[in-house]
């Protein structure tokens, strides 16, 4: 269960942020807006909610759930894989300092990029992608087994991040898209598809008991639904402009 979540407010920069999905540039007072929604679904689902300030130097910022790593021992701060975001750990230091006294980080050459990180228990599923590489990920499992924890690796071969196409929504139960149905790391799972035509909405986040999914996936969210999952369904339409989703826009513990 979460009881808290870090957020950071778009800033006007967003617009220049860095992303592969040509859907056209993001409307910034509507990603503003959309914010304050996605803040609205995770109060409703019981999280106090600290808001960082917006930062223009740093376009992709808001998705600040790529520059750390909040376990239930220990923090780590992560070392973007895209060089232009490894200023935003900084920030994200500073706020994640307030609650935990245990705090480990990510050195060069290590690059991980938390959207590659998927917790199951006390597991750590690591995507190895254009972000996240073996020798980051080599650190983030010594770190965890420092702390009781464990992580093992899963190759990435068509998404940018892990959690692009799976989410863990506890349970044993698993929502998955594209190169993750049948991959035999995730047999042990109950797998719930993502057909291709709404591949966005694999990324969606549990958050103590409810599903938080994207608006616009009628088919995913209903799955989950018949799966026994209550949901909330957020527009994220703009940040899905910048290659970001649901999960990438909070560090949730």
């Amino acid at each position: 269960m979460f009881s808290k979540a870090i957020v950071k407010i778009p800033c006007k920069n967003m617009v220049h942020g860095i992303t592969t999905a040509n859907l056209g540039q993001p409307d910034y007072d509507k990603a503003l807006y959309q914010h304050q929604n996605y803040i609205r679904a995770l109060q409703s689902c019981g999280l106090e909610i600290i808001v960082l300030e917006a930062d223009e130097n740093y376009p992709d910022s808001t998705f600040v759930e790529d520059t750390a790593l909040l376990t239930p021992r220990c923090a780590v701060i992560t070392r973007p894989g895209a060089e232009s975001r490894r200023g935003e750990i900084t920030a994200i230091q500073g706020a994640v300092a307030a609650y935990y006294p245990h705090i480990e980080s990510i050195k060069a050459p290590g690059t991980v990029e938390a959207g590659d990180l998927m917790q199951v228990g006390s597991h750590f599923y690591i995507g190895l992608s254009e972000r996240t590489n073996s020798t980051g990920a080599a650190q983030l499992i010594a770190i965890l087994q420092k702390y009781g924890m464990t992580g093992s690796t899963v190759t990435l071969e068509e998404v940018l991040h892990l959690k692009t196409g799976v989410a863990y929504l506890e349970n044993n139960t698993l929502l998955a898209c594209g190169e993750f149905i049948g991959k035999d790391t995730f047999a042990k799972f109950n797998i719930l598809q993502v057909d291709a035509e709404e591949s966005y909405a694999a990324n969606c986040i549990w958050v103590n008991g409810t599903v938080i999914v994207p608006f616009g996936f009628p088919e995913t969210k209903s799955r989950i639904e018949d799966a026994g999952y209550p949901t909330i369904a957020v527009d994220v339409s703009e940040f899905q402009k910048l290659d970001g989703g649901l999960s990438c826009l909070s560090l949730r513990f």
